[in-house]
This record gives structure tokens, sequence and C-alpha cells, in this order.
């Protein structure tokens, strides 16, 4: 492979956008492919249409020097890179587990969009969330169309980066590779440790696949855990906070902060894809999972039981601002958010604006600016925003992150 090989990418979100600036700041020529045309005009122009710290100057400058286009369809390269969504099947679910299946046909989409592009000495990677077996079957539907495996190589990498930090740790962070063959995994090591300062870990494709779920399985999991300690101990009056400083003084004890439940496309959904191959088999996660999806609606209760309250004493209704809508802080990431479904449900009986620092507008909430929202009757901390640090709370607020009982006399 060329020592600056070009290099194709379909999907130009959250994953594919970073990953396009970056390699386009290294030098490599990038050629980024999405459906959504707004998006390729906008990284036509040097703009970028999702919230990511230093990711417009990447894009900027990767375009104004020539080293990145979009377009919505692919072209001839020496690198494809899939990193599009991996959802669930609408109104689809196991009936062994009663959980969600998952879906690849944006995989398969992007698949079938580069194949009349792949050539000889190409080397395919999926970045994607798959379920286990799908870099095999890739592999498979290119030996269907005549595509010599032994001349074209096809290999798995999960990203594995933050929301807020992605920049740095598409550089910084391990990387796990795993191939269709052992040589699938050489050349896509070795394109990896081109731009990657992390170590660069060698496996099969089934494993790499499985590593992604592991990993996310297990941060599920031990969320879960603090989400459900914040559920017991709002039964027995406890603070929750102070419960945890005190548990985590034990030399082999770490439980995280509970919050108002769990967001993204990796956590709140890569469980399931484990669920959905276990068949049943993969109990400890499926409940994890099933902890962190109620904990929305618990919390939902009790801002409806607060609400009432405040009515029966104040003989009003009250100004309801609901603090963050996305699935974590600092970012403008709406999926899958327990921020987002709150405020939606409540809107449905109640007047509620939002205030999201992130976001411009939104389709079904009002956004408000900051000084408008602390005026409220009742704001509700539903993401821990950098904007929220500091700001006195006052008697009728809730905080629903940092294991924080309400009420304090500011956030922490």
């Amino acid at each position: 492979m060329k020592e600056k090989p070009k290099i194709c990418i379909v999907g130009m979100g959250y994953i594919g956008l970073p990953t396009a600036a970056l390699l386009a700041s290294n030098g490599h020529y990038v050629h980024g492919v999405d459906v959504n045309q707004n998006a390729v005009n906008k990284i036509n122009k040097g703009q970028v249409h999702i919230v990511e710290p230093d990711l417009d100057d990447y894009v900027s400058n990767a375009v104004n020097n020539g080293y990145l286009k979009a377009s919505t369809e692919p072209v001839e390269s020496d690198v494809f890179m899939i990193a599009v969504p991996t959802p669930f099947h609408t109104n689809k679910l196991n009936t062994k587990t009663n959980s969600p299946i998952p879906n690849i046909d944006y995989i398969l989409n992007a698949l079938k969009k580069i194949t009349p592009y792949i050539r000889n000495g190409n080397l395919i990677l999926l970045e994607s969330t798959s379920p286990i077996g799908t870099t095999n079957m890739v592999a498979e539907l290119l030996q269907k169309e005549e595509i010599d495996l032994d001349q074209v190589y096809v290999a798995y990498s999960p990203e594995r980066v933050l929301p807020g930090k992605i920049m740095k740790e598409l550089i910084h962070n391990d990387r796990v590779i795993g191939g269709i063959n052992e040589k699938s995994t050489k050349v896509a090591a070795k394109f990896y440790k081109s731009f990657v300062k992390g170590k660069v870990a060698k496996t099969t494709a089934k494993t790499a696949e499985m590593v992604k779920l592991a990993e996310n399985s297990y941060r599920d999991v031990n969320i879960a855990f603090a989400n459900e300690l914040s559920i017991l101990c709002d039964m027995q009056d406890i603070d929750t906070k102070e419960l945890i400083r005190l548990a985590n003084r034990h030399p082999r004890v770490g439980i995280l902060e509970p919050g108002c439940g769990v967001g993204g496309h990796c956590i709140s959904v890569d469980p399931w894809f484990l669920v959905d191959t276990g068949n049943g088999i993969a109990k400890v996660i499926e409940q994890a999972r099933r902890t962190n999806d109620f904990k929305p609606i618990w919390v939902l209760e009790k801002i409806k039981k607060h609400i009432a309250e405040f009515k029966i004493k104040n003989n009003k209704e009250p100004s309801i601002a609901c603090m963050g809508l996305s699935f974590k802080p600092n970012i403008d990431d709406l999926r899958e958010s327990p921020a987002l479904f709150i405020a939606e449900e409540l809107n449905k009986s109640f007047k509620i604006q939002a205030v999201e620092p992130n976001i411009r507008d939104h389709e079904s909430i009002e956004l408000i600016d900051l000084d408008d929202g602390l005026s409220k009757d009742i704001c509700i901390y539903l993401v821990s925003h950098k904007e929220f640090d500091g700001i006195k709370v006052k008697e009728n607020d809730l905080i629903f992150y940092g294991g924080s009982k309400w009420n304090l006399k500011k956030l922490q």
C-alpha cells in the first residue's frame, strides 16, 4: 500500500468526520461520503454539522488545503472505511429475550456503494459497531461480487472515543484490529499505526467485534449499579453522593456517579447486540440495560410528583426549564438521550422549555438562554454542562446527576 493512501470514508457523522479530518491533517487525500446533502455541503465549505471540540479547525484546514472533500457518492481509493450507524430494527424484537435486534442495513448499503470502486490492493475497514460475525459476512458478500480476498484486505477496528475528546482520543487511544485473515490484520494494523500513537493490538475480526460490545456492556453494567443505588438511596432518604464517596474509600470499590439514564449510540445500544447474540444467556448484561432504561422513567415520575406538590403549595402552574438535553455533558449529541426523553415526556403534560447550550433549536422543545432558564420556578438539571457549574439552585429546583440530593446551595 502507498505511504499516503487515498481514503474514502462512508459516513460523515460523529466518528467518520473526525477520522476524515484527522487523516486529512496528516496529508492523506480523503473523500467523505454521506447521504445527508446538507452535511456534504457544509463540509465542502470547511464547516462542521456536529459539535466536537477542535473539529471545526481540523475540517476547515483540511478543506482549505485541498485534502478533504465530500459528496454523496464514493470514488476510487486505496482505503475504504465504513463508519455508518447500526440502529435496531423498528417494531422487531428477539422473541426469546424480548430485546431489540441489530439492524446492519446501513453497513450493507455502504458496502453496496463502494463495491464497484474496489480494486486489488484495497483495504476495506469496518468501524461501525457490529454484531459478531458482520466483518466475515462483509467478506463473503465481496466474494460473491467476484472480489479476490487474497488481493483485497478486510478488517474491523472499533472506535473507542469519548465525545468531547474525540480528536485527542483518535490519536492516543489503543486500537484493536481484527482481520478476516492474518494478511488483512497485518495490512490494517500497519495503516492504523501510521496515524495512531496508542498501541495497536492484532486479533481476529470476531474477537475485535466482541471487544467493542464487551467494553460498552461493562460500562453499562457499572452505570446500572450506580443508578440502582440512587433509587434505593432515595427510598431510604440517604444522600447518594455521600454514600458513594464513603463506599469508594474501600481500596477495591469504585462506584460511578448515577445520572438520569444512559444515552448515546454506544453504551445504550451495544449491550443489546450481546443480548441478541446470547439469546437468553446474557442475563446480567440484559438486566443492566433494562435498569438503565428504567432510570429516566423513574426520574420522570419524581419530577411529576414534585410539580404536583408545587401546584398544591403555591396554587399555580409552575414555569419549568429542563437544563440540558444531550446524552452527556458539553456535546450536541441527542441520540438516545434520557434527558431529551424526559423533557419530551414532560412537554406532553406541562409547558416545558429547555436550556441546551450546544444546539440552536429543536423540533419539539422550545430552547431558551441560560438566564431565562434560571428565572423559571423549577429548574430540572439533567445534564452537567459546564455552563451550569457553580450555579446556585433554588428551593424548588431538582438535580439528577452526580448523585446529588435536591436543593443544594450550588451545583458541584
